[in-house]
C-alpha cells in the first residue's frame, strides 16, 4: 500500500461524504450544501490516496500567514493507525513553514493528544492559553 498526499482542488461529495460517514461526522454530512462550500472556501486542502481510493483528508481554513487553523482531519477506519494522519498534518504543516500559529480543535482524549503531541503539536494548556468555542447546530 503506497499512500500518495496530494492537493485536493476537486470536491467529489461522494467521495467527502463516505469519508465523513465512516468515522461519524454526521453533522456535516446531515449538511451537504454547507460542507461543500466549507471545501470551496478553505484555505488548503490535501487528500491521501491508495490507488484512486480517498482514504484521508486534511483540511485548514485561516490566512496562511498569522494563522492556519486545522478544521478538519479524517482518515478512514480501516486506513487508521497506519501513519496516514500523520503524513497529513506533516504534509498541512509544511506548506506553512512560516506561519505565526497553526491551530486545532479536538476530542479530549489520551489518544488524540498524545497523536497531536507526537505531530508537535501543544495543547493550549502547556502554552499558557485557553481555548473557546460556539457551536450552532
Amino acid at each position: 500500500m503506497e499512500i500518495i498526499v496530494k492537493e485536493y482542488k476537486n470536491y467529489n461529495a461522494d467521495k467527502i461524504l463516505n469519508l465523513y460517514d465512516s468515522v461519524g461526522w454526521c453533522s456535516y454530512t446531515k449538511r451537504p450544501e454547507m460542507l461543500e462550500h466549507a471545501f470551496e472556501h478553505s484555505l488548503k486542502i490535501f487528500g491521501a490516496h491508495d490507488e484512486k481510493k480517498l482514504v484521508g483528508i486534511i483540511r485548514a481554513v485561516g490566512d496562511g500567514c498569522s494563522i492556519v487553523f486545522i478544521q478538519d482531519l479524517l482518515v478512514l477506519p480501516e486506513y487508521q493507525r497506519k501513519g496516514i494522519g500523520r503524513k497529513l498534518i506533516k504534509t498541512m504543516l509544511e506548506a506553512y513553514p512560516d506561519v505565526y500559529q497553526i491551530e486545532l480543535a479536538t476530542d479530549n482524549t489520551e489518544k488524540t493528544t498524545a497523536f497531536y503531541k507526537a505531530c508537535g503539536l501543544l495543547p493550549y494548556s502547556e502554552m499558557g492559553c485557553e481555548g473557546f468555542m460556539k457551536i450552532k447546530y
